[in-house]
């Protein structure tokens, strides 16, 4: 059976992911219960670990605290498992794909990065190339996300989320494969990998030396 997460330690990882965001936003990363979220809010901002910012923006984001915290939850979380070899084993599995998707979206975006050739998607052939490449590219990372769903469950919503944005892509709504702010699928790829990062408590900064 997949090992579950605590409430709180689910949204210490959301609020890590999303930044700055409402509370519904926070409820929506991990399909919390929109009432328990607000409870759980509050209580981390009573402890300092969280903060809630109101005005013409209005949302809540960790504090460096909550940030300590929420990775010490997760370390912890990893360890009660039992799954961290198996964690670990997809997380290198997955930098085997990262590079290869980050060129896939520079190269929707720019054709000519020397000659500074926007692409701005009148050319069908260039742009069905790459999304036939992203849908090849989903097939490997299905297969990450179904491996780690069975690991921990707070992962089962990844797999549908990119064939979500993959299926939008491919209906022609070209903005979700790389448009920040919506659930495209860059904005996916990112929320995977900072959740492997937070996981296994590995900085980012380090894995890219």
């Amino acid at each position: 059976m997949t090992f579950a997460s605590e409430t709180e330690t689910l949204l210490l990882l959301a609020l890590r992911l999303k930044s700055f965001a409402p509370t519904e936003a926070i409820a929506e990363v991990f399909g919390t219960d929109l009432a328990e979220t607000e409870t759980k809010l509050a209580g981390l901002a009573e402890r300092d670990l969280a903060k809630f910012r109101d005005g013409r923006m209005s949302g809540w984001s960790l504090t460096p605290e909550g940030r300590a915290e929420g990775e010490r939850q997760l370390a912890a979380e990893l360890d009660r498992s039992g799954q961290r070899d198996a964690v670990q084993a997809v997380y290198e599995r997955f930098l085997g794909l990262n590079q290869g998707f980050l060129e896939l979206c520079t190269r929707w975006q720019v054709i000519d990065a020397d000659a500074g050739v926007l692409n701005d998607h009148t050319d069908a052939e260039y742009d069905q190339a790459i999304i036939d490449e992203l849908a090849t590219t989903d097939h490997e990372i299905q297969a990450i996300c179904a491996d780690l769903s069975a690991a921990l469950a707070r992962f089962s919503s990844l797999g549908p989320r990119f064939a979500g944005a993959l299926a939008r892509v491919q209906a022609g709504e070209l903005e979700y494969l790389t448009k920040p702010m919506i659930d495209s699928y860059h904005t996916v790829w990112f929320d995977l990998h900072e959740s492997l990062l937070a996981t296994l408590g590995i900085d980012r900064a380090s894995e890219q030396a």
